[in-house]
């Protein structure tokens, strides 16, 4: 199996290191649980709509959006936010 390398947007990073510290702390192990595989049931992975290359899960109100890079093995992530503020600009 291969291991996927999570990379931020600068934007994604500034908006990830806001959230509260226990926020992160549950975002990087839902992270890592997708860096082993990026389409995981687990964390009820779903596709954007309107959008083929993006997919987004949650944690919580929070959203993550990401993409995945497979030709390189690696997993983008675009937005970090709270769902009622996180689909604005798509």
């Amino acid at each position: 199996m291969h291991v996927y390398k999570i990379e931020f947007v600068k934007s994604a990073k500034r908006e990830f290191d806001k959230l509260p510290s226990a926020i992160q702390d549950k975002i990087i192990e839902a992270l890592h649980l997708l860096s082993q595989n990026p389409f995981s049931e687990l964390l009820r992975v779903k596709r954007l709509k309107g959008a083929d290359s993006l997919y987004r899960f949650r944690v919580g109100d929070y959203r993550i959006v990401y993409e995945i890079r497979s030709d390189v093995l690696v997993i983008v992530v675009i937005k970090v936010g709270h769902r009622k503020d996180v689909y604005r600009n798509f």
